[in-house]
């Protein structure tokens, strides 16, 4: 599992290779939580953080194909954002599910609990990212 970190233009990196499985999930849940708490970030950002992950992961497990992944946490500029690039093609559409919708809640949610969300594609597959405050006040929380 090699670590990457360093700073730039006023950044704060943390960067992982891994592979994504099921059981491990809570482990990248754990050890971004860390990275957080150290940046001083607020325990609403840090659940969010949490939570966010475990649907970024939880979709390379089930759709991606390949469980090998990146996963990096940046912080600059007052925000903190979570990306995880897998190598699938496959962006997948948010958008809000049918009441009765057994899937497809998680990414919906995510993207209304953060200031920032997207998806880019990348050389080889895409990457999935969100954004937050370390302070929930920089979210519209009170």
């Amino acid at each position: 599992m090699p670590v990457i970190t360093g700073s730039a233009t006023d950044a704060e990196v943390f960067a992982w290779e891994l592979l994504a499985r099921a059981r491990g999930i809570e482990t990248w849940r754990r050890t971004v939580a860390l990275v957080l708490r150290a940046w001083g970030a607020s325990d609403a950002t840090v659940e969010t953080a949490r939570m966010g992950l475990s649907e970024l992961l939880a979709n390379v497990v089930r759709h991606a194909g390949d469980p090998y992944c990146c996963l990096s946490v940046v912080m600059g500029g007052g925000l903190v954002t979570v990306r995880v690039e897998d190598r699938s093609p496959c962006v997948p559409v948010v958008r809000e599910p049918a009441w009765d919708a057994e899937s497809g809640r998680g990414l919906w949610m995510l993207r209304a609990m953060c200031l920032g969300f997207g998806c880019d594609r990348e050389v080889v597959g895409k990457s999935m990212w969100f954004s937050l405050g370390l302070d929930p006040v920089d979210e519209g929380a009170v």
